[in-house]
């Protein structure tokens, strides 16, 4: 067993678990050095929240071994729940009770002293930008507001290792900006993070390293960097108009292209990885596409993001996954939802 102090923050071997006959996990490895942040990148039903509850007790392993801050999370489960955070896709926040009331609780529950509570709720409520609201009852705040308090909750106890798993859906723009700067300095501060996520952007910007789930399995792991150099060059990309010409301009671009062309039916969107050859590529997919006698917008190229990678690694875009008609639609049923339902 690794020993407190010594190893990574987070250690995870040939993890399972399955619900019925629906696989969640199907072997997977992490790997978290302290004072870090992994972002575990995957679409919906992939297994990042059933990961996230086994290793923060919530939930039984299968088959593998998960350890946190040197604890087994299911012989040493005590100890894990007192090493760690959560804050999940749904925030566990009382809404009839104020934020200040929120906060005190939980720091009851975490047996601190009455006077050692009202002075932590205090900090956090500043940290978090919540001391203007703290008295009021929390039905009232905003998502962003709800969102910073539910994360406010999962440091009261002050965990080395805090498990955020997808803290930004459903908050608009301003609200995300402003949840990626407490997350950073969370990280400056020391805390070793596992990040949860479905938006490429997210992981791009504050991880230290990705690690790619799909179907219950670890296709890719590495920085951003790393990932992206998959996709082995420049991205060309470009809108089709007219909807009936996307297999015709699909086929143009094909003879240029070093992979298979990604068609968005929906947004009339091509993209398409080029490698090396950069501007070359481009002037022959404008002869293609013009010899096809197909009219496009915005053809350009650019350099290549982790949706691109995502789309070279499984053959199709994160989203997919979740959109009406595409391919996994009616195919199994959502892991994590399963996930859920079991506890």
């Amino acid at each position: 067993m690794s020993q407190i102090g010594s190893g990574p923050a987070i250690l995870v071997e040939d993890l399972t678990k399955s619900f019925g006959e629906v696989h969640a996990l199907r072997g997977i490895d992490l790997s978290v050095p302290r004072g870090t942040v992994l972002g575990v990148l995957g679409p919906n039903g992939a297994g990042k929240t059933t990961a996230v509850r086994i290793l923060t007790t919530l939930l039984l392993p299968d088959g593998g071994r998960a350890v946190v801050e040197g604890h087994d999370v299911v012989h040493e489960a005590s100890a894990v729940r007192r090493s760690i955070g959560l804050s999940g896709q749904s925030a566990a926040i009382q809404e009839e009770l104020t934020g200040r009331e929120n906060l005190e609780i939980i720091g009851r529950l975490y047996h601190l002293s009455r006077a050692s509570t009202r002075v932590r709720a205090t900090e956090l409520l500043k940290q978090f930008d919540l001391t203007e609201a703290a008295d009021r009852p929390a039905k009232g705040f905003s998502g962003g507001m709800h969102r910073r308090l539910d994360l406010a909750a999962s440091l009261v106890g002050r965990p080395k290792v805090l498990f955020l798993d997808e803290p930004t859906t459903g908050l608009d723009p301003r609200s995300r900006l402003g949840m990626w700067d407490i997350i950073r300095s969370l990280v400056a501060g020391g805390t070793t993070l596992l990040l949860t996520t479905q938006y490429l952007d997210e992981a791009d910007e504050l991880a230290d390293e990705i690690v790619v789930i799909d179907r219950g399995l670890v296709i890719a792991a590495g920085t951003s960097a790393d990932l992206k150099s998959r996709v082995g060059g420049d991205v060309l990309e470009f809108t089709v108009p007219d909807r009936s010409r996307l297999a015709d301009a699909a086929a143009a671009i094909s003879k240029v292209a070093d992979s298979e062309p990604h068609v968005d039916e929906e947004t009339g969107v091509i993209s398409v990885g080029v490698g090396g050859s950069g501007s070359e590529a481009l002037i022959q997919a404008v002869r293609a596409l013009d010899a096809a006698g197909v009219e496009t917008r915005g053809l350009a190229l650019r350099r290549p993001s982790l949706d691109d990678v995502f789309l070279a690694l499984t053959g199709h875009a994160a989203e997919e996954e979740d959109q009406p008609g595409k391919r996994r639609r009616g195919r199994r049923r959502d892991a994590d939802t399963a996930g859920r339902a079991s506890s």
